[in-house]
């Protein structure tokens, strides 16, 4: 979707007039976060959530401010239906803003993935100060033939398969935020869409404001693989790490989180656009680069049996990351100079693949933790540095070519 960069003109017996864009910052003559809350809230008509998936059309606002496990949500939305949707706001003031917002998101929407429609019902009352169904009395305002039972069911449903719409309505959101539709590519166990929303603000000559929300980007439907398992089987999965996966969370997922968790708090980037991932439940983490369809990222792993931890270029056939990958081979010794001398080109499955990777011993020791937490981020921000915008030009490549 291209962007609409134009200045509004009024149109008056005086001659056009252009109007001026408020900054959207805290100082002077601004708006802050909370009106952009409040704007979204008092008029949800406002946000062209038809453009970006029509599902979620003609929402009700619902609350402001809705605690989750993982925070509050900036702005509740719900359609009639039943059909939930999540409004993140941003001013783009530092890089970190435009880093944490992604995974903000991504943490809302998890956490409600776990919650029944009672358990909604009740944040919505703490939110709103109400008792009831103050949820439901919301949407009957609006369509009042709403029937309840049909209504808790569908929203208890929508919470559990992770039906939702993500909003991430910004001031000016930059090309390395629009990437974030890419990056939720590599995050299929959520069923959503989202949208990347510019609301900028305007002063007409009388003084009163005019919103002029504008899409920036949407995902396409993002769907879950769901695999049948007999009762007392596990699924294993074998990473480029070389470390098996399962998907039994109580075994493997309570474990990984802290560790993840700790390098995160560890990891320190040069890039202000790229966007970092929440702690996984797996044993590997991935870092989006921007390759269409989120075909390329950075995997990196653990793997506890060895030691060992390390960071790979990664892609899927047939893509865009991919056609990067191999673009990024055929200039192997240039870039094995930049990413330093521990970097390799190897193959995996038939397929080159770029990594470093060192052991440093039981990893469960903190000590040790320590170490391979400083060598990994430091080769993380690396490959991120020299080998992000490779990616790009070679998938902005890839694309002229397909036309």
């Amino acid at each position: 979707m291209k962007r609409q960069h134009a200045t509004p003109v009024l149109l008056s017996t005086d001659g056009p007039q252009y109007l001026n864009q408020i900054s959207l910052r805290l100082t002077g003559n601004s708006v802050s976060e909370s009106v952009i809350e409040e704007i979204v809230h008092s008029c949800p008509s406002s946000l062209p959530i038809r453009e970006i998936d029509a599902a979620f059309a003609n929402p009700v606002a619902v609350c402001r401010q809705l605690n989750t496990p993982a925070g509050a949500i900036d702005n509740f939305l719900i359609t009639p239906s039943g059909m939930p949707i999540l409004v993140e706001c941003k001013l783009w003031r530092n890089p970190e803003a435009r880093r944490e917002v992604v995974g903000q998101i991504l943490d809302y929407a998890k956490a409600l993935s776990r919650w029944s429609s009672s358990d909604l019902q009740r944040e919505v009352n703490r939110a709103l100060k109400a008792q009831g169904n103050a949820l439901l009395r919301l949407v009957r305002d609006v369509q009042p033939d709403v029937d309840e039972t049909a209504f808790n069911d569908a929203v208890t449903s929508n919470l559990r398969r992770g039906r939702f719409l993500l909003l991430i309505v910004g001031d000016g959101i930059r090309e390395g935020v629009e990437a974030i539709a890419e990056y939720l590519q590599t995050h299929a166990g959520l069923h959503f869409s989202l949208g990347l929303v510019e609301f900028p603000i305007f002063e007409l000559p009388d003084g009163t404001r005019m919103v002029v929300p504008r899409v920036l980007a949407r995902t396409t439907l993002i769907t879950r693989t769901i695999v049948a398992v007999p009762p007392g089987h596990l699924v294993w999965e074998e990473s480029e790490g070389g470390e098996q996966s399962g998907t039994d969370d109580q075994l493997w997922g309570e474990e990984y989180v802290p560790f993840w968790r700790t390098f995160l708090k560890v990891l320190r980037l040069d890039d202000p656009e790229q966007v970092i991932p929440a702690p996984a439940r797996q044993g590997y983490l991935g870092f989006a680069l921007p390759a269409a369809g989120g075909s390329c990222w950075l995997t990196v792993y653990r793997n506890m049996t060895k030691g060992e931890v390390g960071v790979i270029l990664s892609s899927h056939r047939n893509t865009a990351g991919e056609y990067a990958v191999n673009a990024i081979v055929e200039n192997w010794q240039e870039v094995k100079a930049e990413l330093g001398p521990d970097a390799d080109l190897t193959s995996f499955k038939g397929r080159p693949r770029i990594l470093a990777r060192r052991a440093f011993g039981p990893l469960t020791e903190e000590v040790v933790r320590e170490r391979a937490f400083a060598w990994l981020a430091e080769r993380v921000n690396t490959f991120v540095n020299v080998l992000r915008p490779r990616v790009r030009s070679a998938a902005a490549d890839y694309a002229e070519v397909q036309r």
